[in-house]
């Protein structure tokens, strides 16, 4: 893939996609998943866009809208991977979500705005994991310092107890007075710091102060608003209680970390946290509603009224989408620039089975294919988190090398797809049941039973393990 050069980028977007065109989000969407080249193109083009608004001029950048998508597939064909995968590459906040797990507004369940809430929340974590990190080097400094002064015995006056075989200086050891010399003070410091850096306190047993929140388990549902005011009131109760220090006797490499951790949160800026998570929400969030043809049925005459997890749904989403204000405990949301990915079998309905509003916010429809054998043979070898792969690394685990033929690995994609025909049809998520059944007794035994440095798996073997299964139909619906 040629490299480009590089693209100035409006300040507002700080995401990794600043320098991918689409063709090379579509390679880096290779990696990882196989085949389904419309969905990719539109996904990348999606993501593309957001840039190109960024750097649009600034009378135009709040005209332009996002083009949201539907994806059409039976389950297990790269759907969610591939909104989860490019959610990655934008370094962008990510949720999924259920449709059927929505209600209308008004009926016990969850409303729709709840998951912009919940997005907003994973956030707000994101960035200040993201402070911490900027600020570890700093928090390590002073946790060391105090780590320091609890060995030394000069936190709150006390001389700590570190176990037997284990001298701290004495007091008299300075001047004639009983104190020590601050020269001496400081040699020791010096020493503990050298001897704290090379990991030979670890293991020796320290008493430290760390703060404990005091915030009660208080969760309130109900209808239309009282969700919110239920996190809002949680976090006022919380804060009535403040947080109190306890002590914890343990270990020095855990005393560090345990105080490297407050450190950090006291040096992270929390409200600026917030708003910058909020920014990042508004600007690049990605919203993938699953499920979506799930809600597609229209009201009938036989349910004598509204369907409050179907069309209800559908309407209570429909301003989430073309972009609203939702209040979140961390400040107002904008949804306008939101993406919204969804995405949905449709055996029993079509996309035209939605409420024609929220059709037209959902610009964008791509179909995925099924999955063939071909397919299930390079999904197997290809990614970099390809099945074969992550069970070789059980294996190595063990100190056991496995290897699989060609003619194995081809014989396990035949018999997925074999299964898939005959018994129910769920994508590459079968492949892992296949393999499962395929190694267990290997993996049972491996610990205790087998001396072999290199196993390999081949034909002859996925044969003698499954080929009885797959012609027993009743066997493989259990199974397989």
């Amino acid at each position: 893939m040629p490299e480009t050069e590089p693209i100035s980028v409006h300040p507002e977007l700080e995401t990794a996609d600043r320098e991918l065109t689409p063709r090379q989000i579509v390679a880096e969407l290779d990696k990882y998943i196989i085949g389904q080249d419309d969905a990719k193109k539109s996904v990348a083009i999606a993501l593309r866009n957001r840039w190109r608004r960024l750097n649009a001029p600034e009378d135009m950048r709040d005209e332009i809208m996002p083009n949201n998508i539907i994806m059409i597939g039976p389950t297990g064909v790269g759907k969610t991977e591939i909104a989860r995968r490019l959610a990655r590459l934008a370094n962008a906040p990510f949720i999924k979500v259920e449709a059927t797990k929505f209600t209308e507004v008004g009926y016990v369940g969850r409303d729709v705005e709840s998951m912009i809430r919940d997005l907003v929340d994973l956030a707000v974590t994101h960035e200040k994991e993201a402070q911490a990190e900027r600020v570890v080097e700093k928090a390590q400094e002073r946790a060391e310092e105090r780590l320091l002064d609890v060995l030394l015995g000069t936190e709150k006056q006390q001389r700590p107890t570190l176990g037997s075989g284990f001298n701290l200086p004495s007091p008299s050891e300075g001047d004639g007075a009983g104190h020590e010399s601050d020269d001496l003070r400081a040699r020791t410091r010096e020493r503990f710091r050298t001897m704290l850096r090379d990991g030979e306190l670890n293991g020796r047993e320290v008493e430290i102060d760390v703060f404990q929140s005091q915030s009660p388990t208080l969760q309130m549902f109900g209808p239309m608003g009282l969700e919110e005011m239920g996190i809002n009131l949680q976090d006022m109760l919380g804060n009535l209680g403040g947080q109190r220090r306890k002590k914890r006797r343990v270990k020095v490499d855990e005393a560090l970390e345990l105080l490297v951790q407050e450190e950090a949160q006291k040096l992270i800026d929390h409200e600026a946290a917030k708003t910058e998570a909020i920014r990042r929400v508004e600007q690049a969030g990605i919203v993938f509603i699953d499920e979506i043809d799930k809600v597609a049925g229209r009201t009938t005459a036989k349910t004598g009224g509204p369907d409050v997890s179907r069309e209800g749904v559908q309407r209570d989403l429909l301003p989430i989408v073309e972009g609203s204000s939702v209040m979140t405990k961390h400040g107002v949301v904008k949804t306008d620039h939101i993406l919204f990915v969804a995405s949905g079998a449709f055996h029993s309905a079509k996309p035209s089975d939605l409420i024609p509003e929220l059709q037209g916010r959902f610009p964008i429809r791509v179909e995925l294919n099924s999955l063939t054998e071909d397919d299930f043979y390079q999904i197997l070898t290809i990614p970099k988190n390809a099945l074969l792969k992550q069970y070789k690394a059980l294996f190595d685990s063990e100190g056991v090398e496995v290897n699989f033929t060609d003619e194995a690995v081809r014989e396990i994609a035949h018999i997925a797809a074999l299964v898939n025909a005959d018994v129910e049809n769920i994508g590459a998520r079968r492949l892992h049941t296949v393999l499962t059944t395929l190694l267990e007794e290997i993996l049972f035994e491996l610990p205790d039973g087998l001396d072999a440095t290199t196993i390999e798996i081949d034909e002859a073997y996925v044969n003698e393990r499954l080929d009885s299964i797959v012609k027993n139909h009743d066997l493989s619906q259990y199974i397989l």
